[in-house]
């Protein structure tokens, strides 16, 4: 594409003279000693002992652009660096299942897991999603894993006291204390990330934080600690636990990392254990095995449930056709059922979306509003670029995540029925390669460059 002191007074220890006395003063020191240790294990400290074998750091390698890759189509020509990242993420599933934020390992080719007592892994990317910023990652390890205590982020009070922990600046497992200063915060990180309803408080999170826990006084996490406000001393940001675990459900899903189906949804009940089923799908494996909607679920192959995330949790390894417990019930009665699993249809994975397929794009307009305030140009607005697929014709030219694209050929971009538009035309096949404009932050002029279309 082309352009367009304090010092610390130490005093002497004087020793008593006499064995006698020295002993009468162990006798008399022990039990004193017990007690201030007792005094110094405070709510604060008991709460960081609970939840620090489940919080790990996390260490990558990415590989960036080191100066614009489009000033020719000569991949020969582009610059690169590679430049060390880190994180934190907790653990939610026994067998290695690890939740953190997107952008902590986003484009990270090796990412390397260090737990609590130092044993240290290579973990791989299992799923992902870049609106709310949140990713699965799995290690293996032959011994089974401290999981985190999950609270709720429903009943949070502005003022209570929370704890960030993290892998701050690479000080891995770096305590702060702090208080909840707002809550339902919406933060503009860039135009390529918008975080909605979020947690403010004012405990120290740095760079390294991200994907680290957010606890509460009891040591439950409450929140998931994803950007700090540049400039600003005291104000850190966290997305709440319940959104968090609703995610994660969805990246956990039997369905989208093992292809099997169970065919229901599942929502927590306040103040209650278990989960009510919403809806259940007709003939799916939930139907046949006879529950229905408004059924309380408890347990799931003996393991308790209490949130969708839990449902799946218990689901996670286990077979098409194999018969698993589920305990359950309907109208004040105790229920026992088989679920029997079954591989997921193909005709229920949705429609292929043919930006995605075609150009290797996720897009979505920009309001206007947004788009003035960060591109005073004279194009009427744009779609902003959420996700480029590897090795994609998108990717190729080196269009990036935050890129807004603001016209193809003779047409702009607005919409997604503009871009829609362009893709369905009969003479597509002509137009190529198809020429595309795009505005970057930081970048004063418009960048263009040509695609050449890949067929779904």
């Amino acid at each position: 594409m082309n352009r367009r002191s304090s010092r610390l007074a130490l005093r002497p220890f004087f020793a008593l003279a006499g064995w006698l006395s020295l002993a009468c003063l162990a006798s008399q020191a022990a039990p004193l000693a017990a007690e201030e240790h007792e005094l110094r294990r405070s709510a604060l400290v008991v709460a960081v002992e609970r939840a620090r074998s489940s919080i790990v750091n996390i260490h990558g390698e990415k590989t960036v652009t080191a100066e614009n890759p489009y000033a020719e189509r000569d991949a020969a020509k582009s610059e690169t660096k590679r430049v060390n990242g880190m994180g934190t993420g907790v653990i939610v599933d026994e067998r290695g299942y690890i939740i953190t934020n997107f952008h902590v390992v986003d484009g990270v080719k090796k990412i390397t897991v260090t737990t609590a007592d130092r044993e240290t892994y290579i973990a791989q990317l299992v799923s992902r999603d870049a609106q709310t910023d949140l990713a699965i990652i799995k290690v293996e390890s032959r011994e089974k894993l401290p999981v985190i205590d999950i609270g709720t982020s429903s009943d949070l009070m502005p003022g209570e006291t929370v704890i960030a922990v993290g892998n701050a600046f690479g000080y891995e497992h770096t305590v702060t204390r702090g208080i909840v200063s707002a809550l339902h915060r919406t933060v503009q990180v860039s135009d390529a990330q918008n975080y909605e309803d979020l947690i403010q408080t004012d405990a120290s999170i740095n760079p390294g934080n991200s994907g680290g826990p957010l606890l509460n006084i009891e040591g439950s996490m409450i929140g998931l600690n994803v950007a700090v406000r540049a400039g600003a001393q005291g104000i850190g940001f966290a997305i709440p636990a319940d959104k968090v675990v609703e995610t994660a459900a969805e990246l956990l899903s039997t369905r989208r990392l093992e292809h099997t189906w169970h065919g229901m949804v599942a929502r927590p009940i306040v103040d209650e254990n278990g989960v009510v089923i919403e809806t259940v799908d007709a003939q799916s494996p939930a139907a046949e095995s006879g529950l229905k909607s408004g059924d309380i679920i408890h347990a799931v192959a003996r393991r308790h449930v209490s949130r969708a995330l839990d449902l799946e949790r218990a689901l996670l390894g286990h077979h098409p056709g194999e018969k698993i417990a589920v305990e359950a019930e309907r109208d004040g009665q105790r229920l026992q059922v088989n679920l029997v699993l079954a591989s997921a249809p193909d005709a229920t994975e949705g429609p292929s979306d043919p930006v995605w397929d075609t150009i290797g794009l996720e897009a979505r307009p920009i309001t206007a509003k947004q788009f003035q305030h960060h591109h005073r140009t004279r194009y009427r607005g744009g779609l902003l670029v959420r996700e480029v697929r590897p090795d994609s014709p998108a990717a190729r030219q080196g269009i990036r995540r935050g890129d807004i694209l603001v016209g193809m050929h003779i047409w702009e971009t607005v919409s997604l029925d503009n871009l829609a538009y362009i893709l369905n035309r009969s003479d597509l096949a002509s137009l190529e390669p198809l020429k595309f404009y795009i505005l970057r932050e930081n970048e004063p002029q418009t960048l263009y460059g040509f695609l050449q279309l890949s067929r779904p």
